[in-house]
């Protein structure tokens, strides 16, 4: 069914508690936060992809833009492009971890003990899903450091247990799953970075669900059940480990009781020495993983929504500007302190928000070229609909300029300082720092490479065709209020329910973004000079 404008308006007013712009606040903000609150309402259900609260966003995301005056750009002359999706998903009912230790005839003496202790899924462990996950997992342990493919030895058909993945010069995801792989393992686990602080780990996992094209044949990694460990889940473990490797010790062995106390073989000593980046030892651990998978597979669909502002040049309005942001969030999940409706309210919700203010305060007059409005889905499925769109065009591709995509953006402290990125790439640097220095913005290139965000969001797939792309993330100064601000919200609200629209945030700041926005978007499009590639760029086409 869908809603009239209306009735979705009526439903989205009727969600909890609300901050509302103090007194002073500028019309455009107050109607930016309106329609943040629309996207973001209980009415919405968190806008999983493929879900119902999912479409009746896009519904109303299409119905703004045409109300802007904005012309359809999807298929069949609609303001839709339709991605097919396959859907796997780790059930909650019927999946289980368990540690177990069986401890029986030890020198000349025999123990029956057996030990279980179990793991909860999605608050201790979890795991990705893939095609081949079996329904059962019983695997002996193996602890082997960063994993390596030298330290990936004697593996054969154990879990492999590996400290993080994330610090730089650490062997990647990727890379240890291939060492892995080549070692005869039969599942890998990693333990959380606790001490990996620029974004740090944050548990419960909303769920295990994955989706794909269903057209797609590539394998994915990894090609192998490959598990997720917080630092209390390795403490439970290595406990164990710890008790179990001295009770299968001789009374007579003081000497061996006291090296394994002794030896740095628990989980403090292992977690501090990783995010020293330290030498890291192996050993097997006494310990076997019982696991039991139910998953699930289904088929869905979910939508890009696609407008365009006409340009007004003769020759220029052949050409696009796209401005897109993700429309997508997480839906219903795992609940944290009693909420379990992950709201998605600066991810991203906000920022389709500035994409309808932009249309609405442009009121169908254009600029010298054409800009494509998107809003995608499946972004944090991995980039979905932005892949889909990049290799689905519809507009032909040797006529889209540049990209400016609205992630990542949280307006919690003042405006000062913003991160481009791909900004030794393109010359899109000389629009954005003409409009940022007239605002007293500073541009800067990410100072924090490993957390990979160039290539975690909308704008990389065009960045990746050879199209001018880019995407920003407000900066700050180390041991200012603002890293402070920054470090919470990542902690507390990223991928949580409590991003919603109760959460704190600076209405200046979110003024001068969307106002930075604007410019930008004016500059690069009535800019004679086209965008391009600046020479030896990594990113520039062949």
């Amino acid at each position: 069914m869908r809603l009239p404008l209306a009735a979705l308006a009526l439903l989205a007013t009727s969600c909890a508690t609300t901050q509302h712009p103090p007194a002073g606040t500028d019309a455009d903000t107050v109607a930016w936060w309106g329609i943040t609150g629309d996207l973001s309402s209980d009415a919405m259900e968190g806008r999983d992809t493929g879900s119902a609260g999912y479409d009746r966003a896009a519904k109303y995301v299409a119905e703004r833009f045409a109300k802007a005056g904005l012309q359809p750009a999807g298929e069949n002359s609609t303001w839709f492009q339709t991605l097919p999706l396959q859907e796997l998903r780790v059930e909650k009912e019927g999946t289980s971890f368990e540690l177990v230790s069986n401890l029986h005839g030890v020198g000349d003496r025999v123990l029956s003990a057996t030990t279980t202790t179990t793991l909860e899924f999605l608050r201790d462990i979890t795991v990705r899903p893939i095609r081949s996950l079996p329904s059962q997992l019983d695997a002996s342990l193996a602890f082997r450091g960063y994993c390596s493919p030298q330290e990936m030895t004697e593996v054969e058909e154990s879990v492999v247990v590996c400290f993080g993945s994330r610090r730089a010069g650490v062997t990647t995801a990727v890379q240890r799953l291939d060492a892995a792989a080549k070692a005869g393992a039969a599942a890998i686990i990693n333990v959380d970075d606790a001490g990996f602080n620029i974004e740090p780990p944050r548990w419960p996992e909303a769920y295990a669900r994955a989706l794909s094209f269903r057209e797609s044949s590539v394998v994915s990694y990894p090609r192998m059940p490959a598990m997720r460990l917080s630092s209390e889940g390795f403490a439970t473990m290595m406990n164990q480990y710890r008790e179990n490797a001295a009770a299968i010790l001789p009374d007579d062995d003081l000497p061996s009781v006291l090296a394994i106390a002794e030896s740095g073989h628990s989980a403090a000593a292992i977690l501090k020495a990783g995010a020293a980046s330290q030498p890291l030892p192996s050993f097997d651990i006494p310990t076997r993983l019982r696991a039991t998978f139910n998953q699930s597979v289904r088929q869905l669909q979910s939508d890009n929504i696609l407008a365009i502002l006409p340009g007004t040049d003769p020759v220029l309005k052949e050409e696009f500007v796209i401005v897109s942001a993700h429309l997508d969030g997480y839906g219903y999940g795992e609940p944290v302190n009693g909420d379990a409706l992950y709201n998605g309210a600066f991810d991203d919700a906000a920022y389709v928000a500035t994409l309808i203010r932009l249309a609405e305060r442009q009121a169908g007059r254009g600029f010298k070229r054409s800009v494509l409005f998107a809003a995608y889905t499946g972004e944090e499925k991995g980039l979905l609909g932005s892949t889909w769109f990049a290799s689905h065009l519809t507009i032909p591709k040797e006529k889209i300029a540049a990209v400016v995509n609205l992630d990542q953006l949280r307006p919690l402290f003042p405006l000062k300082i913003l991160t481009m990125h791909a900004i030794d790439d393109t010359t899109l640097v000389n629009n954005v720092r003409r409009v940022a220095d007239a605002m007293g913005i500073e541009i800067r290139p990410d100072l924090e490479p490993e957390r990979n965000l160039n290539q975690r969001t909308d704008h990389w797939p065009f960045l990746r065709m050879g199209v001018p792309a880019t995407n920003f993330v407000f900066g700050f100064d180390p041991g200012t209020e603002a890293e402070k601000r920054y470090r919470e919200w990542y902690q507390t609200r990223y991928h949580r329910p409590q991003d919603d629209m109760n959460q704190p945030l600076d209405w200046g700041a979110a003024r001068d973004m969307n106002t930075f926005l604007y410019r930008l978007v004016e500059d690069i499009a009535n800019d004679p000079i086209r965008p391009s590639f600046v020479a030896g760029s990594p990113s520039a086409p062949n």
